[in-house]
């Protein structure tokens, strides 16, 4: 499990933390080269978790770490080199979505690090044959983040997603004085072109 399991037993180490257990496709066996690490999180105090969770991941040196805008739970979301997603769901703590985002300065990074990491969950989802599932997705995304940014059409494909992501997200660069890190993009582009029947398993994972 390399990194997923460090941190999932960093997690668990906490005194507030019951357990955490895996969930999800990597539990039932199934699971493809991309598919997420999904772990159940059973805490006595969320909040005071909630708190310090930044800080305990934060050595592992996620590229992208944030809470789910649009989680049907609390779900806190990790991307690692490789790339490696493990998401940290917290099942007692429903919770409802977000509006659509608010494109400014201040959000713009925060935007990237939701794309990408949709993104890289869809992938996975691509690869285990989900296609309906992902047309639904990007139907969501567009009214939910592309939309915002000024993408009115639905994507076609992932591909096309991240093409029409990447130029609204440049040009806002642009207006605003802004350079994200290109960081997360590069590790998660190249599995979106990666053709449904091609093999890839992710650096962070045993060979």
């Amino acid at each position: 499990m390399g990194i997923a399991e460090d941190v999932a037993g960093t997690v668990e180490s906490h005194p507030m933390v019951r357990k955490v257990n895996l969930v999800g496709s990597r539990a039932r066996g199934n699971a493809t080269e991309l598919s997420d690490w999904d772990f159940h999180v059973t805490v006595d105090d969320f909040a005071g978790v909630a708190a310090v969770l930044p800080g305990m991941v934060a050595p592992y040196g996620p590229l992208a770490a944030q809470w789910d805008p649009l989680g049907d739970c609390a779900s806190y979301l990790l991307i690692f080199p490789g790339p490696v997603k493990v998401d940290l769901l917290f099942p007692e703590m429903p919770r409802s979505w977000n509006p659509p985002w608010r494109v400014g300065p201040d959000t713009l990074p925060a935007i990237d690090a939701h794309f990408w990491d949709w993104a890289l969950s869809l992938a996975g989802k691509r690869r285990h044959g989900k296609s309906d599932r992902v047309r639904g997705e990007l139907l969501k995304m567009t009214r939910f983040l592309l939309g915002p940014l000024g993408v009115q059409t639905v994507p076609q494909s992932l591909e096309d997603a991240a093409a029409r992501f990447v130029r609204a997200r440049d040009r806002l660069e642009s207006r605003y004085g802004l350079r994200i890190s290109r960081r997360l993009e590069e590790e998660v582009l190249p599995l979106l072109r990666t053709p449904e029947t091609g093999h890839y398993r992710p650096s962070g994972l045993p060979s």
